[in-house]
């Protein structure tokens, strides 16, 4: 499965600023880039870096006073691994492989020491495994709106779980913060998607059970193999798509996803009822 995607960033810059950018997708075994291009108008200086375990790409942009367009087309082929939910369980501590103990902490955004008592009473007496990540999504979509505006940079997972409200990145950071409660080790992922209307960046989150990390979107917004992997991360503020450093004013953003697939190959979703792995 193939898709075309492309981002545009425009911004004023009103004195000498840097951007760290986090918006090139992931080049691994099941995401592969076919073509990509990263134009920056004017031609200034960038710098970049490849995070070695997540593989996931920043830019830092050292931008001068006046106007900076960041254009990011590709062309990207998925090749998704398919299991049996029934069949992926939850996998003890001390089993984990090493790499994954750090997603069972709590973070910025996901104070999963503060949700034990909640996630215990709703979720603590369900079969471990797969289905019981399934439960915590059908819960945060049942109980959370999802409302655009309703939250900013600094609500958290805990802040969501009260408040009952908020975007694709509170859903995801509850999820992870559900998961880590019960001892699950879970992470956030920035992604392009398609589908999204109108378009924007995309947060979802996976879970480490079996012997792999499997994708769940509490939000149920976009197929699951339609999600595009651009970073990985504790939480939001390892993998935004912009930080800022200094007098810099987002003007406009547009997104663009489509896929370059036959005819019907889109059909094969999560609805078909698989578990999805994309790392």
């Amino acid at each position: 499965m193939k898709f075309n995607l492309s981002s545009v960033l425009r911004y004023r810059i009103d004195e000498p600023s840097t951007l760290v950018l986090n918006i090139q997708v992931v080049n691994n075994d099941h995401q592969r880039i076919c073509t990509e291009q990263l134009q920056l108008d004017p031609e200034v200086k960038f710098d970049e870096y490849t995070a070695p375990s997540s593989l996931t790409r920043y830019i830092r942009i050292d931008a001068p006073t006046g106007k900076l367009e960041v254009k990011y087309e590709a062309t990207v082929e998925l090749v998704h691994f398919y299991a049996e939910p029934n069949t992926i369980a939850e996998v003890a501590i001390a089993d984990l492989p090493m790499e994954t103990l750090q997603y069972l902490y709590p973070s910025r955004y996901c104070e999963s020491d503060r949700a034990i008592g909640l996630v215990q009473s709703e979720f603590g007496q369900l079969q471990p495994g797969y289905s019981k990540v399934t439960a915590i999504c059908n819960w945060i979509y049942n109980k959370v709106t999802y409302l655009s505006g309703s939250t900013n940079s600094q609500t958290s997972a805990y802040d969501t779980a009260t408040q009952r409200a908020g975007v694709c990145r509170d859903f995801a950071h509850l999820g992870i913060t559900f998961c880590r409660a019960l001892n699950i080790p879970a992470r956030f992922v920035s992604a392009y998607a398609y589908g999204l209307n109108p378009p924007d960046f995309h947060a979802c989150f996976e879970a480490y059970l079996g012997d792999r990390w499997y994708l769940f979107d509490a939000t149920r917004l976009v197929p699951l193999n339609s999600i595009i992997r651009i970073g990985t991360g504790r939480d939001a503020a390892d993998v935004s798509f912009g930080t800022l450093f200094g007098a810099v004013q987002m003007e406009e953003m547009k997104l663009f996803v489509a896929p370059v697939s036959e005819a019907g190959e889109m059909e094969r979703s999560d609805c078909t009822g698989m578990a999805i792995a994309i790392s």
